[in-house]
């Protein structure tokens, strides 16, 4: 008997750090841990941003036009693919309908091969943000067409599920949410030195923001929206938590706030449990990894009613929804929890409550579960197919 061998294809495995990457290399983790065989396809850069996991064969990508730090894969090169055919998968992944994954889409149709995609971005939502809304059905029909030829398509929640269907997607639709290490994201990692060495002192509230520094994650709201609870609580304050290309124009706009950079590990968790409020207008995630993360952090969420995050934020009880274009309900939300210590310390012991039934293992086993599903007997003993 032997495990069967994975191939996985992605835009993003190591050249950025965020929720899809952070995903997928603890997937490829978990699976060899399970005895699984694992090759990772994706973009190479001469100097990624985290250590990836597994085996990782790079495929030669180009610079996003206007936003380098993406990248472009520009097929599916010859190399690469001998090294698939090499490799003699029992099943492909996708977590990126990009060209690389239609090629990699049409290297599994026509080898009779299992495929199967993960929706980890709500791809059309970010047309806005680029000034192309108008390529959205486009983007519509093409993404019809690659997910009916997936056997299984993983979505992270049931809203996400409820979103594809009604936009049409004809496959077999399956819940593989995201889980969070409530051992290291817990209140007790709540830093009131570390506080203070930004300059918040003991009777401070803070309203802390965490996100990749890009503007489609909705950062003209967070302007808006930290710019009037600061005119209305001068003794709130604010906090920003990430980088990236946004971060000096979100700077001058927000002197009053406190950015801290990038941070991971500790640091991250840190920063979450130090401070008070979470809020999180974004509406581009399928599911909020942040979100839960803040949770488990102990904090009350404030956050756009959008599919990454109305599985996880029950309206009054552990936070508040609220439209992703709607200023003035996002800071009256915010005020509410503000003006309540009661309110607070509530939604603080629901948040935590309900990220605690987010448990990575059980959550990766699951998706393991869906892998055997397509995967023959026969693919189970011997060397090769």
């Amino acid at each position: 008997m032997r495990k069967p061998r994975i191939a996985i294809f992605t835009g993003n495995y190591n050249h950025i750090r965020d929720g899809v990457s952070n995903t997928l290399n603890r997937l490829v983790a978990h699976l060899e841990k399970r005895g699984y065989t694992v090759l990772v396809f994706g973009p190479w850069v001469p100097e990624p941003a985290m250590t990836h996991e597994g085996t990782f064969v790079p495929v030669y990508s180009i610079p996003a036009p206007g936003r380098t730090e993406y990248r472009i894969t520009m097929g599916f090169p010859l190399t690469e693919k001998q090294r698939l055919r090499d490799f003699n998968p029992d099943l492909i992944h996708i977590a990126t309908p990009d060209l690389l994954g239609y090629r990699a889409l049409r290297f599994a149709m026509k080898n009779d091969i299992p495929v199967v995609s993960s929706y980890h971005t709500r791809f059309s939502s970010y047309l806005k943000y680029y000034g192309i809304g108008y390529l959205e059905r486009p983007l519509w029909k093409y993404l019809h067409w690659f997910y009916q030829n997936c056997k299984h398509l993983y979505v992270p929640s049931p809203s996400a599920i409820q979103e594809l269907r009604s936009e049409g997607v004809k496959c077999e639709l399956k819940l593989w949410t995201r889980g969070v290490d409530t051992s290291l994201f817990n209140p007790g990692q709540r830093d009131d030195a570390w506080r203070k060495s930004l300059g918040f002192t003991e009777n401070d509230l803070v309203v802390v923001f965490v996100s990749r520094l890009v503007w489609e994650k909705n950062l003209e709201m967070v302007e808006k929206v930290f710019t009037s609870i600061r005119k209305s609580k001068p003794d709130v304050r604010t906090m920003v938590v990430g980088d990236g290309p946004a971060r000096e124009a979100l700077g001058d706009r927000l002197p009053d706030t406190v950015f801290t950079g990038y941070l991971i590990g500790r640091n991250l968790a840190r920063a979450y449990a130090s401070g008070d409020i979470f809020f999180f207008p974004s509406d581009t995630e399928s599911f909020g990894n942040v979100t839960l993360e803040a949770m488990s952090s102990g904090l009350p969420a404030v956050v756009a009613k959008a599919a990454g995050n109305v599985s996880l934020v029950e309206q009054g009880t552990n936070g508040y929804l609220v439209d992703a274009t709607d200023q003035n309900a996002f800071t009256s939300s915010l005020l509410e929890i503000i003006n309540s210590s009661e309110m607070r310390n509530k939604m603080a012991t629901m948040s935590r409550k309900k990220a605690q039934s987010y448990e990575w293992e059980r959550i990766m086993d699951q998706l393991i579960s869906y892998y055997d599903e397509l995967i023959p007997d026969s693919s189970r003993s011997g060397d090769t197919v």
